[in-house]
């Protein structure tokens, strides 16, 4: 029987296939073609059965009453440059990347009564995750979100209060590191699908865990990439209308740059944004490499400026910030620039935060280098107390993430003792900048395995080893006991989760680095942190200290708790007195082993 195919229903709306009581609404943008038709299970895939219909400047649309979710379909267009089959750029669901889209209902996901609300940003712990590597469960195979969602109580444990997702979007073939979608709507078949993700979000937030989200705006594919030259169209060999067709096109992973000057593209990227935050109810989105939105050659250069890229960017975080204020958006800049995270209605990007990479370069070297005397405390200095719109916040702080982690660079306990992490330095150092992570100002990140002291590099086959949960116990709770404290769970260090750092000692001959934090100062809240970045232990140290009476040791990362290997450095409460030093009316004599962080705050 043919399909009943009814013409443009112009009060539907929304792109792509939008089910109805009866039948599925198709529409899609194809300017340069001569008829568009949809074709699917629904009509034994015949090619020009069921035509839509004009409806001016470039868009199709039509209703057909047969079609129905769980369908497959695709486009198959008749142009001027040939006749293709194309895979619906809206599609939510896939079958394979090469595949087929399969007909979504966004509003069938049971979301149940579980009403979640993010934390304020200065209570936030990040957890970056990769789904095809994080909890793998069949050889061979990758992990799925099923598996990550397996892993929920494991976060909650360890302290997690956010997951950042890498890239989850369908791509070629089922490994990946997600940083090249081939359909931006669609979540990856082999991860489960866009009912899986859902069912991530759903069971993240009833375990009090926000979801970010890592997109891909900066270029798309380059593989299985029906976008490109969609309708047949394309300038200079280019990829046609959703993307430049001049030398604007050219990124590092193919010429497959968005057109971000042309409206519908636009729209596309704003929807495909805002979609994740409303259907999906992420919590927040991490943009990926958005110097390459901002300026075609990822610098400051002028002639190459993307002006269109930056109003987009504009556009996006304005909305979001209009509807959402409270959801986070963080951006992968690292260049250092206000401007990222300045207001959009301003001269800035509107950017809820941005990987530092102020912080995570100099912190990096300081615990890696093999000598003592190659750390600097002035680096350390300018990396704790850096700052973005004048906004401690406004930054996200950490030591490894996905790129900091492969592509020539290793685990910071594999770079310090290539071949052997199971190390007294590597341990010591991995947890000393663990430390710093934790207690400075800005919103904190781990990378998925740093607290399994795991090994070697980032790739997207080699899986997790969730034996090490065992093995590494000890440095499992060293996170947690940090985390603790970083959230201010005992109510002895709500100075961690504040807006105020003040550097009480900086001794680049000892390589100690101390400093107080605070939000509104007092017992229980002004928290004091000493890092000491040498090999060496020290006794009777005195520095000045924020009040007098008594302070309490509230960590030790030195505790043998932690590891076998650690040497329990001896590190008492200690009484600060009325002595002059640092600045201070009152000072206090610690203790510190080698390579070791202490905290510190008083009673309520």
């Amino acid at each position: 029987m043919k399909n009943t195919f009814l013409p443009s229903d112009t009060t539907v709306a929304g792109m792509g296939a939008v089910p109805l009581e009866q039948g599925v609404h198709f529409r899609v943008w194809a300017p340069n073609a001569d008829a568009v038709f949809v074709s699917g299970s629904f009509n034994n895939f015949a090619k020009t059965s069921d035509p839509l219909e004009s409806e001016g400047n470039g868009y199709w649309a039509g209703t057909a009453a047969d079609a129905k979710t769980g369908d497959e379909y695709k486009y198959f267009l008749q142009t001027p440059y040939g006749e293709f089959f194309r895979n619906d750029p809206y599609a939510k669901q896939m079958t394979n990347s090469a595949g087929n889209g399969v007909i979504y209902d966004g509003n069938r996901f049971d979301w149940g009564e579980t009403q979640y609300q993010m934390p304020s940003w200065n209570k936030l712990v990040i957890y970056e995750l990769h789904t095809g590597t994080f909890n793998v469960k069949e050889e061979g195979k990758p992990g799925n979100l099923y598996g990550v969602i397996e892993k929920l109580p494991y976060l909650k444990e360890l302290g997690i209060n956010a997951i950042e997702v890498m890239p989850p979007f369908e791509f070629p073939g089922g490994f990946s590191w997600g940083y090249n979608p081939a359909q931006p709507f669609a979540i990856e078949s082999e991860y489960g699908g866009p009912d899986a993700f859902k069912s991530l979000v759903k069971a993240a937030h009833e375990q009090g865990i926000a979801v970010i989200l890592d997109v891909v705006y900066n270029h798309f594919g380059p593989g299985d990439l029906d976008l490109w030259q969609f309708d047949g169209w394309s300038e200079n060999g280019k990829g046609g209308v959703y993307f430049y067709n001049d030398w604007k096109s050219e990124t590092p992973w193919g010429d497959t740059r968005p057109d971000y000057g042309r409206g519908e593209v636009r729209q596309y990227l704003r929807d495909n944004a805002l979609m994740w935050l409303e259907e999906y109810r992420v919590d927040g989105l991490r943009m990926d490499m958005i110097p390459y939105i901002r300026n075609v050659h990822a610098d400051e250069s002028p002639g190459s400026m993307l002006e269109d890229g930056l109003s987009l960017l504009r556009w996006i975080n304005g909305e979001i910030a209009e509807k959402f204020p409270w959801k986070l958006t963080i951006a992968e800049d690292l260049h250092g620039l206000d401007s990222i995270t300045n207001p959009a209605e301003g001269d800035g990007l509107g950017f809820g935060a941005q990987w530092d990479g102020d912080f995570v370069h100099p912190v990096r070297y300081a615990i890696i280098a093999p000598e003592d005397a190659e750390r600097d405390m002035y680096a350390m200095e300018a990396a704790l107390m850096r700052q973005y719109s004048g906004d401690p916040f406004h930054r996200i702080v950490y030591t490894e993430s996905h790129d900091e982690v492969a592509n020539g660079k290793a685990r910071v306990a594999e770079e310090i003792s290539d071949g052997d992490v199971n190390n007294w330095y590597s341990k010591k150092r991995a947890s000393l900048g663990m430390a710093m992570v934790l207690t400075s100002p800005g919103i904190p990140m781990i990378f998925q395995g740093h607290e399994l002291l795991e090994d070697r590099w980032f790739s997207d086959t080699d899986p997790i080893d969730w034996n090490r949960e065992k093995e590494f116990n000890g440095f499992v709770r060293l996170h947690r006991d940090l985390i603790r404290l970083r959230l201010n769970k005992g109510g002895i260090s709500e100075g961690l989760t504040g807006r105020n750092t003040e550097v009480i000692r900086v001794d680049n001959e000892k390589k100690m680095l101390v400093f107080q934090r605070w939000q509104e100062g007092g017992a229980g809240d002004t928290t004091v942190v000493v890092l000491n970045f040498s090999g060496q232990a020290y006794s009777d140290y005195r520095i000045g200290m924020p009040g007098a009476g008594l302070w309490k040791i509230r960590f030790n990362s030195d505790w043998e708790g932690y590891d076998q290997e650690f040497g329990d450095y001896t590190v008492l409460d200690t009484n600060a007195e009325e002595q002059e030093c640092d600045g201070y009316p009152h000072s206090a004599s610690i203790s510190a082993g080698p390579y070791s962080a202490i905290i510190l705050s008083q009673d309520k």
